[in-house]
């Protein structure tokens, strides 16, 4: 259902099929890094592609294709944190055409269009 490939922001993920307003599209395990870990995060690349995560602020690394989905203030899929199972749903925000680049609002909210900390194409 999804394939990684270079998009106008470097690789991204995209559909292979269509798929449907509020299918589930991937469910990606994810890696918590505890909060006071987080200076030694941020000082490597992984940095990009972390979500905060839980009450305390944590950080957690989406496998599978959960941090390759690029940001868009026009997002095609939202994503939803489940805690106690330690992965991330994404899901159709809208219709996807095969072929398109599936991007999520990295705020959360697909409305949001707080600035995200990096400039927006």
């Amino acid at each position: 259902m999804l394939e990684v490939k270079q998009s106008k922001y470097g690789r991204g993920v995209f559909a292979t099929h269509d798929i449907q307003k509020g299918e589930l599209i991937h469910t990606a395990p994810v890696i918590i890094v505890p909060n006071e870990e987080f200076d030694y995060l941020y000082k490597t690349i992984l940095s990009n592609y972390f979500f905060y995560w839980g009450k305390n602020k944590d950080c957690a690394i989406a496998l599978g294709y959960g941090s390759l989905f690029n940001h868009s203030y026009t997002p095609n899929a939202k994503y939803k944190y489940r805690i106690e199972d330690e992965t991330i749903e994404f899901y159709a925000h809208t219709d996807i055409k095969s072929e398109d680049e599936i991007v999520v609002n990295y705020n959360g909210n697909p409305e949001d269009k707080t600035p995200v900390w990096f400039e927006v194409l």
